[in-house]
């Protein structure tokens, strides 16, 4: 236990998976943002994390009115049992629901989810963490499912795709059960942090609210389809894909059941969202916001000439799609030779992807070009910028484009989340009106990226006209004020 404030009620407690207060940027600034707006509520925060040793210490002050903190991490190792003490005894009905739950993940069907499968005490009263992973009942049913749908596959693969996919269920119910009393449950993801938190609103009968940044059971689905590491002695495993995806896809469904109120940030998401199984009567819409004041205090700071400087600010991971960043800048360098392509953010999640862009970034000659910051305050990186860029494949409403916009850089993004909403507008006619704050360019667009780079950093114009929208549109649509009024209000509901 980090923070444990024995005197003070929760009222609202986040499920954080694999951000605040742990992972700087995004999700994790967005929960910050909440935290220390509404400094009359007080919040805790669980984390869930994959294993310890991927992450380091807190990245943000804690406030005062954050009275719980507690951190756990799924995908620890296993802890020891005594195999002679595993129960082979357990009630059929409740290896039927097991079942039920393994043909789910196929039939993606939620009206059919049994219902004491929502109920906590099932994954210690009814089968254990160690009756699923070390009964024989539970040995025989997966070697069953593997010889009907997976024959020609790996045994071995099969199976600990089955035990590491399910594992992490009973440890998020054993947190669950453990945490102090709070109000309303709040979780930014489905996923793991929303599978918790659909047990607690089930079984404490509190409110459950969820808010998507990007749709988790779409950007797992593109992990899982890029991925490498799905697969057996025969190489890469179509169905061990299938087996994650269905899996991920039905925590989504499951967490949209139990929600009251869907949360998404624009529009776009809220249909994805409805796509995927959310209640269109639960769903609905509030923006990011932007501290305006305090970052257009950096605008005084840019120097009088547009910088020769591409930012991209955003995690170093594939989903960020960075070699399609540093290729577009190496065809950009053939009309400016001295262009920069600057990379801030953190490398610590996927340290071989970043060996990767490092290695391309030699190959291409691009040394004197590219350089990799790791994190950085972006009120450092911000005045010097010319644009910013996000090149990703996915991405839900990018508070990085706001805070540029805020501090007069305009940006240049892929056509994903509402990129589109933020640089063009589309709120309304008033929001079209305002004018372009950049240019967007179609997913993996190398080409269509670097013209846009060209052409902002080299006609004045061009860029004062999208710096003056950008600034625009910020203050009129995405005030911090508008943002923290609406979830204080939502709050009080």
């Amino acid at each position: 236990m980090l923070i444990k404030n024995d005197n003070a009620h929760i009222n609202v407690m986040f499920i954080s998976e694999g951000t605040f207060p742990y992972i700087k940027g995004g999700v994790s600034t967005w929960i910050y943002q909440l935290i220390t707006g509404l400094p009359h509520i007080n919040f805790g925060v669980v984390f869930l994390g994959g294993r310890k040793d991927d992450y380091g210490d807190i990245q943000y002050e804690l406030p005062k009115n954050l009275v719980y903190l507690s951190r756990h991490f799924i995908f620890e190792g296993q802890k020891k049992i005594s195999l002679d003490k595993t129960d082979n005894n357990c009630k059929k009905e409740n290896y039927e629901d097991i079942a039920h739950f393994h043909n789910l993940f196929r039939l993606k069907k939620i009206e059919d989810f049994p219902k004491n499968i929502q109920d906590l005490d099932f994954y210690s009263c009814g089968i254990s963490e160690t009756d699923f992973m070390y009964g024989m009942d539970s040995w025989r049913y997966i070697e069953s499912e593997y010889n009907e749908y997976s024959p020609d596959s790996s045994f071995t693969s099969y199976f600990w795709t089955i035990r590491n996919s399910h594992s992490a269920i009973w440890k998020v119910a054993d947190i669950a059960v453990k945490l102090p009393q709070f109000d309303i449950i709040h979780s930014p993801s489905t996923g793991y942090a929303g599978f918790m938190a659909s047990l607690l609103k089930f079984n404490r009968k509190i409110p459950f609210i969820l808010t998507e940044h990007g749709i988790y059971t779409k950007e797992r689905k593109i992990d899982i389809l890029t991925a490498d590491w799905i697969k057996d002695e025969l190489g890469i495993s179509e169905h061990l894909k299938d087996i994650w995806s269905n899996f991920f896809e039905f925590i989504g469904r499951f967490c949209y059941k139990a929600a009251d109120t869907i949360i998404s940030l624009f529009n776009e998401a809220k249909h994805s969202q409805i796509g995927y199984g959310a209640p269109e009567e639960k769903t609905a819409v509030i923006p990011n916001g932007v501290d305006i004041k305090g970052f257009s205090k950096l605008i005084p700071l840019r120097k009088p000439v547009i910088p020769k400087v591409v930012s991209l600010i955003g995690r170093v991971v594939p989903i960020k799609d960075i070699k399609t960043f540093i290729k577009s800048v190496k065809l950009a360098a053939g009309t400016i030779p001295d262009i920069k392509g600057w990379i801030v953010g953190p490398e610590e999640e996927d340290p071989d992807y970043v060996k990767e862009c490092r290695n391309l970034t030699a190959v291409l000659g691009l040394e004197n070009n590219i350089t990799f910051f790791g994190f950085r305050n972006i009120k450092e990186i911000l005045p010097e910028t010319g644009i910013l860029t996000l090149t990703s494949i996915s991405e839900g409403m990018p508070l990085i484009v706001l805070e540029g916009f805020a501090a007069g850089v305009p940006s240049v993004c892929t056509d994903v989340g509402a990129c589109r909403q933020l640089i063009y507008g589309g709120l309304n006619e008033d929001d079209l009106k305002i004018g372009k704050a950049g240019e967007i360019a179609p997913t993996g667009g190398i080409k269509e990226l670097s013209e846009f780079y060209v052409e902002l950093l080299t006609d004045e114009e061009k860029f004062k006209k999208a710096q003056k929208a950008g600034l625009g549109r910020v203050k009129k649509f995405y005030t911090m004020d508008s943002f923290l009024e609406n979830y204080s209000k939502l709050y009080r509901q």
